[in-house]
């Protein structure tokens, strides 16, 4: 089968590569539809701090946010599983540790993430495998753009519950890529007045197309700004920004952090705890992805205008050195169809 490779830093190329072959318990799926986000971004030009650490090595299969259809079972018990729309848990853990048997498994030390650390072959291929026990149905009146949004949609609904909003206070997201978006969207189910900050005019444009009732540039909200926001979600790669979130917030508020910067990002504890807020880190969208798929068949949230472009794997290298298709609309997020020539 095709897949896209990275062999080493900034080098990428789709290969012929083994079919996989479903083990028992484990799925095997024809992909149909691949996000690119920017931890593949990270991977790809060698700055993940999964690479440093020891977790991640080349050659690397990426591609963690995705849709397809089980074609085949490694176990007769998982029979039911064959014709089925899926997508699945990016974080794989290994069932045994004190993480995996109290429920939080995307915390495993030895857990498997698919298409970001050593052991998980992404989704930027024509087949992969997913363990059934990971795997989640998604229904057919999903459309292929929301079904393969919905890891980042998962990620952004905890972000969303953490902040604890009640309907008509108000939440402000920093950030306008995908998971700030995301968040704005589910927030705005919920009833909350929301706020966007980021800062590519195109990206606060399409908040508002989406119903964000107040957009800023992220400069403004930086000017002196204090104590405006019930919760604030903070869902960029800025350093400065999460000390901002706390500034921004109100007393006995709450700041989620789901963004990451490359460098690392100051917060004065003092002023969460003089300001008494709770402060939250978001690492996976695991208990959040059946969530997503709800809101999402259901039609509270419709997220199909974030997708900007469809392209091939032969198209990959392109957009991870950062170009965009001359056609691509102001969405952040770039899918993929491995079926595509």
């Amino acid at each position: 089968m095709r897949a896209l490779v990275v062999t080493a830093p900034r080098k990428a190329q789709v290969q012929e590569v083994a079919d996989p072959v479903a083990a028992p318990g484990d799925l095997l799926v024809d992909v149909e539809r691949v996000g690119i986000c920017g931890t593949d971004v990270e991977l790809y030009t060698g700055e993940m701090a999964y690479i440093d650490q020891g977790f991640t090595h080349f050659p690397i299969r990426l591609g963690h946010e995705w849709v397809g259809r089980v074609t085949a079972v490694g176990s007769t018990a998982d029979q039911g599983w064959l014709g089925k729309r899926v997508t699945g848990d990016t974080m794989l853990g290994c069932g045994h540790c004190e993480y995996c048997r109290s429920g939080h498994h995307w915390v495993c030390p030895e857990r498997i993430e698919v298409g970001i650390r050593d052991g998980g072959a992404g989704a930027l291929a024509e087949k992969m495998l997913v363990p059934a026990k990971f795997a989640y149905v998604i229904p057919e009146n999903v459309s292929l753009a929301a079904a393969a949004l919905v890891e980042p949609g998962g990620n952004s609904l905890r972000a969303v519950r953490a902040a604890a909003i009640e309907p008509g206070q108000k939440l402000l997201v920093l950030g306008s890529g995908t998971i700030g978006l995301l968040a704005a969207q589910f927030a705005l189910a919920e009833g909350a007045e929301v706020h966007v900050g980021g800062v590519r005019e195109g990206s606060l444009a399409l908040a508002r197309s989406l119903g964000v009732q107040h957009t800023w540039q992220l400069s403004d909200l930086a000017s002196g700004r204090a104590d405006e926001f019930d919760a604030v979600i903070e869902a960029t790669s800025t350093a400065t920004m999460p000390a901002l979130s706390v500034q921004l917030t109100k007393p006995a508020g709450r700041v989620v952090y789901i963004g990451l910067s490359s460098t690392p990002s100051l917060v004065d504890s003092r002023d969460i705890a003089l300001k008494d807020i709770t402060a939250t880190g978001i690492l996976s969208a695991s208990p959040g992805l059946a969530g997503a798929i709800t809101s999402f068949a259901n039609g509270a949230v419709v997220p199909d205008s974030l997708v900007s472009e469809v392209i091939s794997l032969e198209e990959v290298p392109s957009r991870l050195e950062g170009h965009r298709g001359q056609a691509a609309s102001p969405g952040p997020k770039v899918h993929v169809d491995p079926r595509l020539p």
